[in-house]
């Protein structure tokens, strides 16, 4: 195949041998299978800031830090330096959080570098040596579901344990592996401790997993990890190896109750819209 522009650098530096196909594309990004020695790998590149959508970005770069006082100004400014930075922290905040979370032992794609605008990681395939199904793309039984939903609570909350989350939580950005879930795409990773709607997008993040299993195991809907995870957090009490159960008692006389239960309605709303536009897919 003809070899992306963006990735033209890396085979001359020898970083990659050849781009054996794409992967997928998106707004933010387009992903390649590629060859590198014995490996194969994936190389995400990020498209140009004239490319894509900057919209709703404020709310997830709230409480990421920048290199010094004169970039944070411009960034505020969006002057042309501003948002050239703002382009480049978008960009590094993904690698900087698959390290990060790599390290701490959640279930990420492994980073391999960083190289002119392109990530280089672990690509992750089925049994069959195939690009892994997304999640809401494979039929679980209930048990199975129950296991996947406890599993990436936990990854949830092991995030949570180095100050992150992931921000936009889904079933299209979480692939099977032969072992499991394998949390993607974390442009966005939300700074837990510095970002004022850090505690939102945890509630949002969990709903739509729990929505996503409980079409196989109905039950999972009664469970309350985020509040459960949050708590704990708030409290310097939540640990990489913390036992969660999914239970938690709401304090009825707290004002963000009604919060609460509107943002796991909506999160519902939205997993039946998508499920019915699966559904007319499969028709036509």
């Amino acid at each position: 195949m003809k070899i992306p522009h963006g990735l033209q650098p890396l085979i001359d530096d020898g970083v990659i041998d050849q781009v054996l196909r794409p992967l997928k594309s998106g707004k933010e990004a387009s992903v390649y299978v590629v060859r590198s020695g014995d490996h194969v790998r994936c190389a995400k590149v990020y498209k140009d800031m004239a490319r894509r959508s900057f919209q709703q970005r404020v709310q997830y770069q709230e409480g990421r830090k920048v290199r010094g006082s004169r970039e944070t100004r411009a960034m505020g400014k969006s002057t042309k330096f501003g948002r050239k930075e703002a382009e480049a922290a978008w960009k590094n905040a993904e690698v900087d959080a698959l390290y990060l979370l790599s390290d701490a032992g959640v279930r990420v794609p492994k980073p391999y570098g960083y190289f002119n605008g392109v990530l280089l990681m672990e690509l992750v395939t089925d049994g069959d040596g195939h690009s892994a199904p997304r999640l809401g793309e494979v039929d679980l039984d209930a048990d199975t579901a129950r296991a996947w939903h406890r599993f990436l609570m936990q990854q949830v909350a092991r995030m949570l344990c180095v100050g992150l989350i992931h921000g936009d939580l889904s079933e299209y950005n979480v692939l099977v592996g032969p072992d499991g879930p394998v949390i993607i795409d974390l442009p966005q990773a939300v700074s837990a401790a510095g970002n004022n709607n850090a505690r939102f997008m945890l509630r949002r993040d969990v709903s739509n997993l729990t929505i996503t299993l409980a079409r196989f195991a109905p039950e999972l809907l009664d469970t309350h990890y985020a509040e459960e995870m949050w708590a704990l957090f708030e409290q310097s009490e939540l640990h990489p190896d913390t036992e969660l159960t999914g239970h938690f008692t709401f304090d009825e006389r707290a004002a963000d109750v009604d919060s609460v239960m509107q943002s796991i309605i909506d999160a519902r709303e939205e997993a039946i819209i998508r499920q019915q536009g699966r559904e007319a897919a499969r028709e036509d």
